[in-house]
């Protein structure tokens, strides 16, 4: 976090655990590059707008004993200290109040003392600022060298490989590929809608079983990565199951896009033994019908994990013109705040998606995930009874128009000023023009012959070591592996399941080691990666995901060609 804090960064500790998990044990300087990417540092301009929220009346000074209540009760509560420190200031405190504009003043200058600071070390040693792989870098503003920014996915038909976000190292393009000591390529040749097949076939007989059902999210992070409910399935008894996902197709707007509907959706399958830690991979939803796929298959009784999972080539950040922002809400000849017919609309969309176990209902566990997604934090039973007090329920669970209100409440709390249901709205995957554009709602069915399955969303969190092994092991044991030439230590191995081509890089070696990837050969493909061209640093002793890649244009033939070259 002080490095961070150096480079003219003020991260919370949830934006510091995102980075550091319990599985990292160093960052390497193009971890560090990555970071300060991603986090873009405070500007004047933010600053005071977050300040002027808290001052209603536009005096430009806060009362130290407001500071003090909203910096030890909300986000990542300060101690009475950390408080005081700032309140004896002298430069910007007097009288009891905090003046917010020489505050902002002082931290902007600091923010750059500390980034000229960081600068300086850097030129000591110049070497520093090349150890990210390739040579297609730009300094950004604060002077420290970066990979370039993945370029935005062309919706043109460019029979070239698509560039698309990553879901591991930033890539970037290695300086010379004559550089390589061992190759090897990969070529497979897909027909138009040969995507889709028909092995997975209800017949008649499994909607006769008992069925359990849960919805969920896929929601897209400014960073690009990918997060989503995960679950747990309870087998009372060993029976044969069915169990599919597929985009939910919640009520389409005249003239509105469903860009969700065409985001490819797996569940990976992991049976629980004596821990949670200790995750078994049972198999994954690889057959397809349409837009649903499923696995069919018998499971003994107990407790499984289901990791819902999308690969990150369709569902990305993609810059879009919007002409004007929706309106909200507007006040009636009555002068009281009304929700606009654009908004309400949106509201019942996400109300739709929110209702996890779909009985027209939010429970507090339901309605938790929304503010979790949306708030970063929980509602509690105290902060709940007052909702019953004040919004329509039924049995304990807020109703849509209680939900409606609740959502006008905000607005009149602001006395009509958006902001705050834009910063719900952004959340959730919403743009300014109300589209749903980064994130993709699911539904997850399970039919089962002999038992009743429950079905329980316990998390909502980005994809898992667990979810990234159970990939790259169902890769392996149903792909075709190649032996690196020259390197027996270096395997890569291709999957090729419907409409989706996986590989997967295992690296038996002592050391770590660097493989350029090159799609350029490839056709009419979409990759999740967002380079035709990059590298990727796999640890010894370990295995990761390449890349995935789908078609581009599904009523088209693609081709995968892809040369993957160990660097060193």
């Amino acid at each position: 976090m002080e490095i961070l804090q150096q480079a003219g960064r003020n991260p919370s500790q949830k934006t510091v655990n995102k980075y550091w998990t319990s599985q990292t044990t160093t960052l390497n300087f193009d971890d560090f590059c990555t970071i300060l990417k991603k986090e873009k540092p405070a500007t004047k301009p933010e600053l005071l707008e977050a300040f002027r929220k808290i001052d209603a009346d536009n005096t430009g000074y806060i009362l130290h004993d407001e500071l003090f209540k909203i910096l030890t009760t909300r986000g990542e509560k300060m101690t009475r200290d950390e408080v005081s420190a700032i309140t004896k200031q002298a430069d910007f405190n007097c009288s009891g109040k905090l003046d917010y504009n020489k505050f902002c003043d002082l931290y902007m200058t600091t923010s750059e003392h500390c980034c000229k600071t960081a600068r300086e070390r850097l030129e000591v040693d110049s070497r520093l600022r090349q150890q990210q792989f390739g040579s297609q870098a730009e300094a950004s503003s604060e002077g420290i060298t970066v990979s370039k920014p993945s370029p935005r996915v062309s919706r043109k038909t460019d029979h070239k490989l698509a560039p698309t976000k990553g879901d591991s190292r930033t890539p970037s393009r290695p300086s010379s590929a004559q550089s390589c000591k061992a190759s090897i390529s990969t070529t497979i040749s897909m027909g138009a809608s040969s995507n889709r097949n028909t092995k997975l076939i209800e017949p008649d007989t499994v909607k006769e079983w008992q069925c359990a059902q849960s919805k969920g999210c896929f929601y897209l992070e400014d960073d690009g990565e990918i997060i989503s409910h995960k679950y747990k399935l309870h087998l009372p008894q060993r029976s044969t199951v069915c169990i599919t996902i597929k985009p939910l197709n919640v009520r389409q707007v005249e003239g509105k896009s469903c860009h969700w509907l065409s985001v490819d959706t797996a569940l990976y399958i992991l049976k629980e033994n004596e821990t949670q830690e200790n995750l078994q991979v049972v198999s994954f939803t690889e057959q397809q019908n349409k837009e649903m796929f499923g696995w069919k298959g018998e499971l003994a009784s107990g407790i499984y994990w289901l990791l819902p999972f999308t690969t990150g080539c369709r569902l990305k950040k993609v810059k879009t013109q919007i002409t004007g922002e929706a309106k909200l809400v507007y006040r009636g000849e009555d002068g009281e705040l009304t929700l606009t017919k654009e908004f309400r609309a949106a509201l019942l969309d996400i109300f739709e998606t929110i209702d996890l176990d779909g009985n027209g209902l939010l429970s507090l566990e339901e309605y938790n995930f929304f503010e979790l997604r949306t708030s970063g934090e929980k509602c509690d039973e105290e902060a709940w009874a007052v909702c019953k007090e004040n919004f329509d329920m039924k049995k304990n669970e807020l109703t849509r128009q209680g939900f409606m209100d609740l959502n006008l409440m905000e607005a009149n709390d602001r006395e009509g000023d958006p902001s705050d249901l834009w910063v719900t709205l952004l959340s959730l995957g919403y743009n300014k023009a109300l589209e749903m554009t980064e994130a993709c709602p699911f539904v997850i069915d399970i039919y089962a012959e002999k038992c009743k399955p429950r079905i329980k969303a316990i998390y909502l969190e980005a994809g898992s070591w667990q979810l990234n092994r159970a990939i790259c092991k169902s890769v392996v044991n149903k792909g075709e592996a190649k032996v690196m030439d020259g390197c027996e230590n270096i395997i890569i191995y291709t999957y090729k399941a419907g409409r989706r081509i996986t590989s997967v890089i295992e690296n038996k070696t002592e050391n770590k080691v660097i493989i350029h990837v090159n799609n350029e050969q490839s056709k009419n493909c979409l990759s999740n990666r967002g380079l035709a061209v990059f590298a990727v640093e796999v640890a010894p002793k370990s295995m990761m995901v390449s890349q995935h890649v789908m078609p581009l244009n599904e009523q088209e033939e693609w081709l995968y060609s892809c040369v993957h070259s160990l660097l060193r």
